[in-house]
């Protein structure tokens, strides 16, 4: 019914993009936030940030990790701890002013398949990178599925490393009561991916609302199954 495999009693779901549109909001965010830095570092040299940068050093990272990634890939190694914060505190500010400003709606599909992993006795978390987890899943209504709930704020809090690594998923099996391997992760950015096989989790479910490369990208990343939309498992 749920398209996985019959040994999985906890789901994990990334939120941003597998659970509600603020992977949208989020990218807007990061690109307000670089181009200033950008724009204002080297104003004759300026190259904007693109959607393929979020995707490529941004999304699914803790926010500072993130920013240090996109620099990183600039050439640019020589910013120091307080620039890191300012620029991720900056794109921060801008994301949770348009979330209180427009809210935020989940994915009908979402929304759909959590209603049936609920009804088949199917636990959920819900494991992201955000600090802004929990306002997040209040705006889209979906506090009311969510058992167990690892946001960045226990990423900070724990000394947990970020996605790539596995640290944050592991948490969430942990706080579930169950080992990796009757997990599985549900993700749509390639960190994430990487960070759920990095674990060892027993199934790895990717969303691709990207569309060109990124579905291979992510079945190279070691995803088990790519969809568009988490509906199209709950008929599988």
């Amino acid at each position: 019914m749920l398209g996985l495999p019959e040994s999985t009693s906890v789901a994990l779901f990334d939120l941003d993009g597998v659970l509600t549109s603020t992977a949208v909001l989020h990218r807007d965010a990061w690109k307000q936030a670089f181009d200033a830095f950008l724009s204002e570092r080297d104003p004759e040299n300026f190259e904007p940030f693109t959607e393929q940068d979020y995707l490529d050093h941004v999304d699914g990272r803790p926010r500072d990790d993130g920013v240090r990634a996109f620099l990183r890939s600039r050439g640019i190694d020589d910013v120091d701890d307080d620039t890191v914060a300012a620029i991720g505190n900056g794109k921060n500010a801008m994301f949770v002013s348009t979330l209180e400003t427009n809210g935020v709606d989940p994915y009908p599909g979402s929304v759909r398949y959590l209603e049936a992993a609920r009804t088949a006795g199917l636990r959920i978390a819900v494991v992201t990178s955000s600090k802004n987890g929990a306002a997040v899943l209040d705006a889209a209504d979906l506090t009311k599925f969510v058992e167990v709930r690892v946001d960045g704020l226990d990423i900070v809090s724990r000394g947990l490393r970020g996605k790539p690594a596995p640290d944050s998923f592991l948490l969430g099996a942990e706080l579930m009561g169950v080992t990796p391997d009757e997990a599985v992760v549900f993700e749509d950015a390639i960190s994430g991916v990487q960070a759920a096989v990095a674990g060892k989790f027993g199934y790895v479910v990717a969303i691709d609302r990207v569309g060109g490369g990124q579905a291979a990208a992510m079945r190279t990343a070691g995803a088990d199954r790519v969809v568009t939309d988490l509906d199209e498992l709950v008929s599988a």
